[in-house]
């Protein structure tokens, strides 16, 4: 989708989108479905962490997933058969150049994927030839500047912007969910609605206290440590402080909040 991904491959990336998806299924997917023979276009399946949730939430539906990464693909393959789902498709493609025929699908979602695009208005006019008119689209992004937390941490925030800097050098934007109304509107949606989806652990919710703060957030900052370090983005005993202090968000006296937008829009 001619950008690198700024977390790479590893075993450890994929247990971490594999616990994100799963501790956030009602809050990103409590309303997403889709009628009986409905033909959905999923763009940038990575390693299938939302085909399973979008297969089990719609079993009448067809799904196309693709992906980039052959090794991505091959993932979400596996996650897919081992929870007995029969009705996705996988197929390795690139955003940008499609092959499918105008109008060939009713829906499209697409989920963590414009934050690494240097071009997200043209891919979603790309993917908006393919819809049906009539049919949808759905975007969920996050931003990380929307990410705050008690105790406070100025050491916290500066690992914070390490990876979003890293991602602007990629090409990506990881504050992008702010902007997926006006993108879906350059690209020509109409009926655009826009919800944002807040994350907010305290103590009293173990299952996101481990599930989102430590094993999805913390872990992805924790994750490119090297990166940065190797940037000079960051001090390392800066950045060491501000993992431990997102750590420290967890304890019984903590609170972490951070917020998703996802977006509906229609095919006119």
């Amino acid at each position: 989708m001619g950008q690198a991904y700024v977390h790479g491959y590893s075993p450890r990336e994929n247990q971490r989108l594999q616990d994100q998806a799963n501790v956030l299924v009602e809050l990103l997917h409590a309303d997403t479905h889709y009628q009986k023979g409905s033909r959905v276009l999923e763009a940038g399946c990575g390693v299938g962490a939302q085909t399973v949730t979008l297969a089990r939430n719609s079993p009448t539906a067809s799904f196309t997933s693709i992906d980039i990464s052959t090794a991505s693909i091959a993932e979400a393959t596996n996650a897919v058969q081992s929870a007995g789902l029969d009705n996705v498709r996988f197929e390795k493609a690139d955003i940008f150049n499609l092959q499918y025929a105008p109008e060939s699908f009713d829906h499209v979602f697409v989920c963590h994927v414009l934050e690494h695009l240097s071009r997200p208005a043209q891919a979603l006019k790309a993917l908006k030839k393919l819809i049906k008119v009539g049919g949808s689209i759905t975007v969920i992004e996050g931003d990380h500047d929307s990410a705050y937390f008690y105790p406070d941490s100025e050491a916290a925030r500066l690992a914070i912007h390490c990876q979003v800097e890293l991602q602007r050098r990629a090409g990506g934007n990881a504050l992008i969910g702010r902007e997926l109304y006006p993108l879906l509107r350059q690209a020509g949606f109409d009926a655009i609605n826009v919800s944002p989806r807040m994350v907010y652990v305290d103590a009293s919710k173990p299952g996101l206290v481990n599930g989102f703060t430590k094993d999805t957030f913390t872990a992805m900052i924790e994750g490119i440590r090297g990166a940065a370090l190797a940037a000079e983005l960051i001090h390392a005993s800066t950045f060491d402080e501000g993992i431990r202090d997102l750590y420290r968000t967890t304890k019984a006296d903590g609170v972490f909040c951070y917020t998703f937008f996802k977006a509906i829009a229609a095919r006119k």
